[in-house]
């Protein structure tokens, strides 16, 4: 369904950024990965001591689950080390991590065959999203041991995240015959699903007060994202986005609640050459709804910069970008200047 949405391509061409653009609202900008051949989708610990992403092993094609301490740059292995993994988030108490991974598939030896030949053949790369129906959600100590499997349907669960208080788990399914939203207890039982429509349901997030879910959809038409929110109790959806000539994705809440930040780009001429740009969107909240407000460009790059993340005293931005000098996907991470007044 997404395969088209994302051009994260290894040995991109140096890209070209507004520096004094992106300097209003990012400051003391840095890389935070390196020696592994892609990283991304990085996220905090709660404490912001520690980040957890997803990065391709040297001589593996899938990626695999990794933790690190911000800004040492050592990562160590999380996941098994076999079939596919995504979407890791720390528990909010910060022992346990919650990621997805594939490699109970019964095949995973002609799986990796199969990914390994279509590598050698070379070209260009690009970031695909695989709905893998071996997908399911674990859930493991900081240290790697425990690892417990949360779900075991037929299908595709994976995108996972923990509610604030820790008690609830939101995730996506294509467990009913397309990828909706679902929410599970910690434990993994008391599954219910929250949204039913056609189309991909994905990303979600509980918003800081556990009452929301915002997430990305592309019921309208296929491929082109747009931003949704919705009541823990499925009784309310609201539409944050509708420009079905721009990919709008991962979104994220700011601790405050009172915006979020996600990714998006102009695809109203296709994707080739259409980067993705950071912004943020102001939410004007009601007893009962949320009204989309002001929108913000943050980032002015010919690099893609996608997942954004805040960090959890929201002094901190981190994302994925292809900034660096040999363009490969890896974790950046800014000093958020906008709560500072600027």
């Amino acid at each position: 369904m997404l395969t088209a949405l994302l051009l994260i391509a290894l040995g991109a061409p140096p890209a070209v950024t507004d520096e004094a653009a992106e300097a209003k609202y990012l400051g003391n900008l840095r890389q935070v990965t390196s020696g592994l051949p892609r990283a991304g989708e990085g996220y905090f610990s709660p404490n912001g001591e520690w980040i957890v992403y997803q990065a391709y092993p040297i001589g593996y094609p899938f990626y695999q689950i990794y933790v690190q301490k911000l800004d040492e740059k050592t990562p160590r292995l999380l996941s098994t080390g076999r079939g596919r993994t995504t979407c890791a988030y720390f528990s909010p108490d910060g022992t346990k991590i919650l990621f997805a991974s594939s490699h109970t598939d019964p095949q995973i030896d002609i799986t990796e065959l199969k990914a390994r030949e279509e590598a050698a053949k070379g070209g260009r790369r690009r970031y695909l999203w695989d709905f893998d129906p071996h997908m399911d959600i674990y859930i493991s100590n900081f240290d790697g041991t425990g690892m417990k499997r949360l779900t075991d349907s037929p299908e595709y669960d994976a995108e996972g995240s923990f509610s604030s208080d820790g008690k609830q788990i939101v995730f996506t399914s294509s467990r009913d015959g397309d990828p909706d939203l679902y929410i599970m207890d910690a434990d993994g039982s008391n599954v219910r699903q929250l949204t039913n429509q056609p189309g991909y349901d994905g990303g979600p997030f509980f918003s800081p007060d556990n009452k929301w879910v915002i997430f990305r959809s592309d019921r309208q038409k296929e491929h082109m994202l747009q931003l949704f929110a919705i009541s823990v109790d499925g009784k309310t959806e609201v539409q944050l986005t509708d420009n079905l000539d721009q990919v709008n994705w991962c979104p994220y809440f700011h601790p405050s609640g009172k915006y979020l930040v996600w990714a998006g780009a102009d695809y109203s001429r296709g994707p080739a050459n259409a980067p993705f740009h950071l912004f943020t969107m102001e939410l004007k909240w009601t007893s009962d709804s949320v009204k989309r407000g002001a929108v913000t460009q943050i980032t002015h790059s010919t690099a893609q910069d996608v997942l954004p993340v805040f960090s959890p005293d929201g002094k901190s931005l981190m994302w994925t970008s292809t900034r660096g000098a040999d363009g490969t996907s890896q974790l950046w991470i800014a000093d958020w200047l906008r709560e500072k007044g600027n």
